[in-house]
């Protein structure tokens, strides 16, 4: 019986050659999208959940009401970790977590700017980074141990054994290797290269011992059997009971499960992040993957007419209904197999494409048993979900009716076919319209006015001998003509990273809490970064020796803290009088998405981890860089010169946008492609199934513009109808998707018209190439057997 099923399925699809090549093609192309998208949601699901302990570790995160509004934040103070594990026996471990980057390795000859973390003892033990060499238990113990990655150790040590090499770093301190790595899988959060003890923020002066400092983050490890439940309850008032004041902040745990996933809070709550990215791509792999069975379906079902005849034979000789289906689901089956392996086949080639779309280092896990499973059940699931409603449909003919020869198909306005080419291009329509209003939005965001001339600024850090050669490196960029403008700051002007809400002004609301964003600088801050001054002047301790407790404002502090007049305003931070001498206008530090928020530059008193200067666009502005270069070796020999351009690192602040749009931008061209095969497979079957109807109209005179439009009118009545349906789904769920910025666009019109206008068009194109083949067909040989 099965070897019978498979020789006529074989013949089946031998005979109609066409028809099977695209229902093939069709299938192929949708499973290779989804799989592709499956690929990807897996890896982001997966991430950080390779830890042996996932279901213990949790981050500890801070919550507190500024404004009225209530914020989470992943910073806490030094003193929780040690806190929470003397304080209460559900916690097994802890582990303080410092993010560096930049800092230079020696060895030998040989120099490395790396970035890594310096954590506590337990980290290796906490999560799965499994060492090569060395002891997880005693690897960061001590004071100058250094653990290494294994393409770090390659790059520092070439052939030779790390283990109990000694490393200088920032040609400073001396490490001894006690631990490689195994090199961290592409699904981590962590981006670590090295890691050193936490016994070295003591020794820099760093850590800063106080409840009062919200300068790291804190992992903990709870006990087998311990509730996270009962201890968030136990540990919410621990920053109030340490810092006696009752306002202070609240403590709870976040789980690892929801560190990549759920990073935006709302109202103290995790309300989403980029889980909403990948509910998105899965309904859209769904979709694809339902498109291309869609196609399957209007094939078969239209064919059916061709098989009718086969259908009533095998009833008259007994043949039951479950015989029927059990047969075309056989032959929905090995087509979906044969597009299965083609499906593999293409994944495996646009991997690279893709890889470099998304930013990561996806791979078909080819060695996985469960791989082979889940392929096959998937094929499995196409097969069946593409050819159940052709064999369910077909298997109903009444055998009467076909072998009398009376047997037609329906002919109602609302046909199951017709309703699935509205769903397909209703879910395309929807992706255009979708795709143009995300690139809208990013470009949107990249032409707000970011309040500051980002061209031509250079980032460096203030590593090595710099910080005591500052002032002669910054006369030197001026007198060589490299630079115009130099000045000193605690941050980049692109990466926002310091803010505090403990500062006192006169008539501050004493039961309001706001936060602050804040950065220090040294002389000419406004003019290297090119800021627009609103009121007052600029830092400049060449001729104001006071200014090293001056501070600037931005537009929105000045109108927070309720200054009419903020020129010579006292502003109090930790205890420290800054005098207000100049106001500008906001610039983006942030999230070009989100509204901007207050901000104080506190003048030369503060504390610098960069050197800022704006390159000369006199002459070269490469001879220029190179100028600067050499003077920075000139005064930091033993450092290299690691400039990042503002530009460059503003530009960077729309990746994640930009790949949301690339990939809607190719998974959409790729739904339009499946749909045009769908409508293409359609519009022949219907140019030959009407051909003697085509070869009658023309001898009577019919022409080939008349035919043609007879033949797509149909077709485009349909789209019509998805491009109605499809219009309120767009603007609503875009509407969602775009309230989650606090700076966007509103959802046109016309967007919508472009969108039913490109569906129309690539519809009539597919559509009108069978149409006018078959109205400029010789009308003889259609008619010759009448």
């Amino acid at each position: 019986m099965i070897r019978n099923y498979f020789k006529v399925a074989f013949r089946s699809i031998l005979r109609q050659k066409s028809f099977s090549a695209i229902n093939i093609a069709g299938l192929a192309i949708g499973m290779a999208g989804a799989i592709l998208i499956l690929l990807w949601i897996q890896n982001e699901v997966s991430y950080d959940q390779f830890h042996s302990k996932k279901d213990q570790l949790y981050m500890v995160y801070s919550r507190t009401t500024f404004d009225g509004k209530i914020e989470c934040f992943s910073s806490t103070p030094s003193l929780l970790g040690p806190g929470l594990k003397n304080e209460y026996p559900e916690v097994k471990d802890f582990a303080r977590y410092d993010w560096e980057s930049g800092r230079l390795l020696s060895y030998k000859d040989k120099q490395l700017t790396l970035n890594g973390t310096i954590t506590d003892a337990a980290f290796l033990k906490m999560f799965s980074f499994p060492l090569v060499a060395g002891d997880a238990a005693t690897a960061i113990k001590g004071n100058n141990s250094i653990v290494i990655t294994e393409s770090a150790a390659k790059r520092i040590f070439g052939n030779e054994d790390p283990i109990n090499k000694i490393i200088r770093i920032d040609n400073e301190d001396n490490f001894q290797v006690t631990g490689v790595l195994k090199d961290l899988p592409p699904n981590t959060q962590f981006g670590f290269e090295y890691l050193l003890p936490w016994k070295y923020q003591e020794k820099e002066g760093k850590e800063r011992p106080t409840w009062w400092n919200y300068n790291f983050q804190t992992f903990i490890e709870l006990r087998p059997n311990a509730s996270a439940k009962v201890l968030n309850a136990k540990i919410k008032d621990i920053y109030r009971r340490h810092t006696k004041d009752p306002d202070d902040n609240e403590a709870f745990l976040f789980p690892s499960a929801k560190w990549r996933l759920w990073a935006r809070f709302e109202n103290g709550k995790a309300i989403g992040g980029r889980i909403e990215t990948i509910r998105l791509f899965g309904v859209i792999a769904a979709f694809i993957l339902l498109i291309a069975c869609i196609n399957f379906m209007n094939l078969s079902t239209a064919g059916s007419e061709k098989r009718a005849r086969e259908v009533g034979i095998r009833k008259v000789s007994g043949a039951p209904s479950s015989y029927i289906i059990s047969q075309f689901l056989l032959e929905s089956i090995l087509i979906a197999f044969f597009a299965g392996f083609i499906a593999l086949a293409l994944v495996q080639v646009s991997l690279p494409t893709f890889n470099s779309i998304i930013g990561t280092r996806l791979s078909v896990p080819f060695e996985w048993s469960l791989f082979w499973i889940s392929f096959i059940g998937f094929i499995l699931f196409t097969g069946i979900l593409a050819g159940s409603y052709p064999a369910f449909f077909i298997s109903s003919f009444h055998p009467a009716q076909v072998l009398k020869g009376s047997f037609k198909l329906p002919g109602t306005a609302v046909t199951p076919r017709r309703v699935l080419v509205v769903i397909q291009f209703t879910f395309a329509i929807t992706l255009i319209c979708g795709t143009m209003i995300v690139k809208r939005q990013i470009q949107y965001a990249q032409k707000r006015d970011n309040g500051y001339n980002k061209a031509n600024i250079v980032y460096h850090p203030l590593n090595g001998d710099l910080e005591k050669n500052y002032e002669l490196v910054r006369t030197e960029l001026l007198a060589s003509g490299a630079a115009t403008s130099v000045t000193k700051t605690s941050m980049s002007i692109t990466q926002s990273g310091s803010s505090s809400w403990g500062l006192e002004w006169p008539g501050k609301d004493p039961n309001k809490k706001i936060i602050i964003d804040n950065i220090c600088a040294d002389d000419n801050f406004v003019k290297t970064m090119g800021l627009r001054l609103l009121a007052g002047r600029d830092l400049d301790l060449k001729n104001y020796t006071t200014d090293s407790t001056a501070c600037l404002l931005n537009e929105s502090a000045s109108k927070v803290m309720g200054f009419k007049n903020p020129i010579g305003q006292i502003v109090d931070k930790d205890g420290i009088k800054w005098r207000v001498i100049g106001v500008f206008k906001d610039f983006i530090w942030g999230s070009p998405y989100q509204q901007t928020s207050p901000m104080f530059i506190m003048g030369a008193k503060g504390w610098f981890q960069g050197v800022n200067f704006r390159i000369s666009e006199t002459g070269n502005i490469s001879d220029n860089l190179q100028k600067a270069e050499q003077i920075f070796k000139k005064y930091n020999p033993q450092f290299p010169f690691t400039a990042r351009f503002a530009d460059q690192e503003y530009a960077r602040k729309f990746d994640n946008e930009l790949r949301t749009a690339k990939l809607s931008a190719s998974f959409t061209a790729l739904t339009i492609l499946i749909s045009c095969l769908g409508l293409f497979g359609l519009a022949t079957f219907m140019a030959v199934s009407r051909k003697k109807e085509i070869g009658i109209r023309k001898v009577l005179g019919a022409s080939v513009s008349t035919i043609t439009a007879l033949l797509s009118r149909d077709f485009l009545k349909l789209v019509f109808i998805a491009l109605i349906i499809a219009v309120p789904i767009t603007w609503y769920s875009m509407q969602v998707w775009l309230s989650a910025f606090a700076y966007h666009l509103s959802v046109e019109w016309w967007v919508f018209i472009v969108a039913g206008v490109a569906a129309v068009l690539i519809a009539f194109v597919t559509v009108s190439f069978q149409a006018i083949k078959a109205a400029i067909a010789n009308p003889v040989k259609s008619l010759r057997t009448e």
